[in-house]
């Protein structure tokens, strides 16, 4: 196992971000990334700092949050959007599951004013897994704007899924199964997966489970190669969100749990 250096930068300052269940970095607005809950909780994006510090919030009430649990930044014909996966599905029974999509605001004023408007969503991809219901919590966006969506771990193994384009159709999509990864789901030792995020040179990517933080190559075909792995047991209540700050430093968000304040902490992970 690999070297992690912590620091805890805070905690999330916005009362109502309860279970932050995914983060994503904005590629547009320095300092700023952007969280979301999940489990029918109203359905908005919130913006803080690295510190957890609360920056703002954008309702969007034309979506509904059955289970949103993966946001991340990407390309998109719009320039940059923000993408929100509902992909939860505790008892792995959903037919299909949704990534909206939204243009990205340019700035911190911008998606504060979006907050009182009624901006409407970008599109949306509708797709079902082709083995049947998955949960799923991690999903990323390569260079071109494709995504790719980790399984949970619910049903033993720990999945990798492409998902074709198809935002604006009409039609359910089909993923495609890429491949089996090398974590093995021990729920009783936090080992589901909770996030994924791509790092700014495209190349690898972090995945991570509650206790544990795996950092993969990404090979020319999508699929990844061995990962470096840095522990996180003990460090948050219930680990969730992961996105790069940078090309080493990641950020990690957490679910709160005992009416405290979630905790927020900045890590790199590296060889011994």
């Amino acid at each position: 196992m690999s070297v992690i250096e912590v620091l805890s930068t805070g905690s999330i300052s916005d009362a109502a971000l309860v279970e932050s269940s995914g983060v994503a970095r904005s590629r547009l607005i320095r300092g700023v990334l952007y969280s979301i809950n999940d489990s029918g909780r109203n359905p908005e994006i919130f913006a803080l700092d690295s510190t957890g510090a609360a920056l703002g919030r954008w309702a969007l009430p034309a979506l509904a949050n059955h289970d949103w649990e993966a946001i991340a930044a990407g390309p998109c014909p719009a320039g940059r959007c923000l993408y929100i996966g509902d992909l939860g599905d505790n008892l792995e029974q959903r037919k299909h599951v949704t990534i909206y999509r939204v243009a990205e605001p340019a700035t911190l004023a911008a998606f504060r004013q979006h907050a009182a408007s009624t901006m409407p969503v970008v599109d949306s991809l509708r797709f079902r897994y082709p083995d049947g219901p998955r949960d799923a919590e991690a999903m990323w966006l390569d260079t071109s704007g494709i995504s790719y969506i980790v399984s949970k771990g619910r049903s033993g193994k720990i999945i990798l899924y492409r998902v074709p384009p198809g935002f604006g159709r009409k039609q359910v999509q089909t993923a495609e199964r890429v491949e089996v990864l090398p974590i093995t789901a021990q729920p009783a030792l936090g080992q589901w997966v909770t996030d994924a995020a791509l790092a700014p040179d495209g190349h690898r990517v972090a995945i991570r489970t509650y206790t544990m933080l795996y950092i993969f190559p990404v090979l020319p075909d999508g699929r990844l190669g061995s990962p470096t792995r840095c522990g996180l047991a003990g460090l948050e209540p219930q680990g969730e969100g992961v996105d790069w700050l940078d090309d080493r430093r990641l950020f990690l968000t957490s679910e709160s749990r005992d009416g405290k304040p979630a905790p927020v902490h900045v890590v790199r992970c590296g060889a011994n």
